[in-house]
């Protein structure tokens, strides 16, 4: 079964000077501030972009894929933490994706865990949806 999710942004203001806000509305679970320089200046200022909120679905959605193949492969994990950092640059966007994922899964050596994880790269949704992007990865048992 198909599901949707939505969110929505308002902004006022040119691109440099305005500012805007986007909520999580599917989820309800909050609107966050958006401006320029929280996008492409100043990443701690509070407010969040859409490089972020890509970063948030990419570790995710990488997270979920990769337990799933691990568990279809009989090796299920004891825990995956991925952490996903786009690359924006003004004039040009977003230039490329880092996954770094660590894991826990007992009974998987280095070599069958890479191979698992390059394959839930390629495979992820959110992976699929950014395929003009470069993806990259670094892959580790913990």
């Amino acid at each position: 079964m198909a599901t949707t999710r939505t969110a929505n942004a308002h902004w006022e203001g040119s691109l440099m000077e305005g500012a805007g806000r986007v909520s999580l509305d599917s989820s309800g679970i909050g609107t966050y501030d958006v401006t320029w320089a929280s996008r492409a200046e100043n990443a701690a200022s509070g407010r969040t972009s859409p490089e972020e909120l890509i970063a948030a679905a990419h570790s995710t959605c990488y997270s979920m894929a990769l337990s799933h193949g691990l568990a279809q492969a009989g090796t299920p994990p004891e825990k995956v933490d991925t952490k996903a950092d786009v690359t924006f640059q003004p004039g040009e966007g977003i230039t490329g994706i880092h996954l770094t994922v660590r894991a826990s899964v007992p009974g998987l050596d280095a070599d069958g865990f890479a191979t698992a994880a390059e394959t839930a790269k390629e495979n992820c949704p959110v992976s699929k949806a950014l395929a003009g992007t470069k993806i990259t990865l670094d892959a580790a048992l913990v």
